[in-house]
């Protein structure tokens, strides 16, 4: 069975600022872990550190068997090779839930969040303890699938949640104020993060997707709802309103459907997929899934084309604000209803040129996939972050 000793912390050397290195140990282990491997030159330029320096800052994490030192490489001058630095991916497994409101989805991955297993589990209920023992039982069979020891656990949800693990607000599963992460950590004797689902979706991209490249970028995701994330100079903005789904009732069409909460043309109006299938339906006077509204739009029905035609064109309005407001280049769309992006590209870039300043930047839409586990994966970021950081 292979195990994960305890990491011992990092501490600040005297005359270092504490937080400065806490933020460089934690993107130490980032350009390590996305870019891997690197030389500690490269390392030392992108953190704007002495080789010294960054030597001292990734002693610890190589005593801890986290770092590993790997083949010797010439790096571009006479007589002057290196040994470059790695992360060892099977130093650390991690679970990543994403909580539902009938299912659980899990995921087990390694140090990078590529995902090696998943896990599926109905639940009847969304009460705490159902949840709770669901995870438990997720995490445990997926431990036993690859005869492993879990390093950590992350969990996403839709709602707002409290940097120390509690739910504040989960209206699809009507919890108000629910430690979950304690709960968790309690049950599973394993250190637990709890995070919004579009969140830690941004996470992931920070750490092993657009922020390999970029270090501002959106998130935008398209499902039973539509959300919305941030990543500015490397960061994931987390603020005290977010999960509050507040980029579900941006206002894109003033001549489009109303919303459940009475917002005409928003966000969740023109793109979600409970709407679109809603609009569809009534016009044919029939129930429609979401499969089934892309492929009479794609055999030509005339109110399947006019709602999708709409819908693309409200998502090209949205890209082009979040890119406007954030002033950010790249956006990465997400969700199970990427579809419309996929079927109806032509319309939505279109909309998103419209809607740019011709001298500006072009913007750059990465699609990330539609399965379902990227939710999972995402919740599996952010365990491997916050244990990245507590070294």
């Amino acid at each position: 069975m292979n195990t994960v000793s305890p990491l011992p912390a990092l501490h600040a050397e005297k005359r270092e600022n504490p937080d400065a290195l806490a933020d460089s140990a934690l993107e130490l282990a980032r350009l390590v872990l996305v870019r891997g491997p690197i030389s500690r030159g490269e390392l030392a330029k992108e953190l704007k550190l002495s080789v010294a320096s960054l030597t001292r800052l990734g002693k610890p994490l190589l005593d801890a068997g986290l770092l590993v030192e790997g083949a010797i490489v010439a790096d571009g001058t006479v007589g002057r090779p290196v040994r470059l630095l790695d992360v060892r991916n099977d130093s650390a497994w991690f679970v990543g839930v994403k909580v539902a409101g009938d299912l659980l989805q899990a995921v087990l991955t390694d140090l990078r969040a590529t995902i090696l297993a998943e896990a599926t589990l109905a639940i009847t209920d969304t009460s705490t303890s159902t949840v709770v023992e669901g995870i438990a039982q997720l995490t445990e069979q997926l431990g036993a699938h690859l005869d492993v020891r879990i390093t950590g656990v992350g969990v996403s949800l839709g709602g707002q949640v409290r940097p120390d693990g509690v739910v504040h607000r989960a209206p699809f599963l009507g919890w108000k104020e629910v430690p979950l992460g304690n709960l968790l950590a309690a049950r599973l004797e394993l250190p637990v993060v709890v995070d919004n689902d579009v969140t830690a979706l941004v996470a992931a991209e920070q750490w092993f997707g657009a922020g390999r490249e970029v270090d501002d970028f959106a998130v935008i995701t398209v499902g039973a709802g539509v959300g919305y994330g941030l990543a500015i100079r490397n960061h994931v903005i987390r603020t005290a309103d977010t999960g509050l789904g507040l980029g579900g009732h941006f206002p894109l069409d003033p001549n489009g459907p109303m919303c459940m909460d009475g917002h005409r043309g928003c966000s969740t109006a023109m793109l979600s997929i409970p709407s679109i299938c809603l609009q569809i339906s009534a016009a044919l006077g029939r129930p429609v899934d979401y499969e089934q509204a892309l492929e009479l739009a794609e055999e030509g029905n005339r109110a399947a084309v006019a709602v999708l035609e709409a819908a693309a064109k409200a998502l090209g309005v949205l890209i082009a604000a979040a890119a406007n407001l954030t002033m950010v280049n790249t956006v990465v769309l997400g969700g199970e209803g990427l579809a419309l992006f996929t079927t109806r590209k032509a319309a939505v870039l279109a909309t998103l040129a419209a809607g740019r300043d011709p001298e500006a930047e072009p913007v750059t839409v990465r699609v990330a996939s539609a399965d379902f586990t990227e939710w999972a994966r995402g919740a599996a970021a952010v365990a491997i972050q916050a244990q990245a950081f507590v070294l």
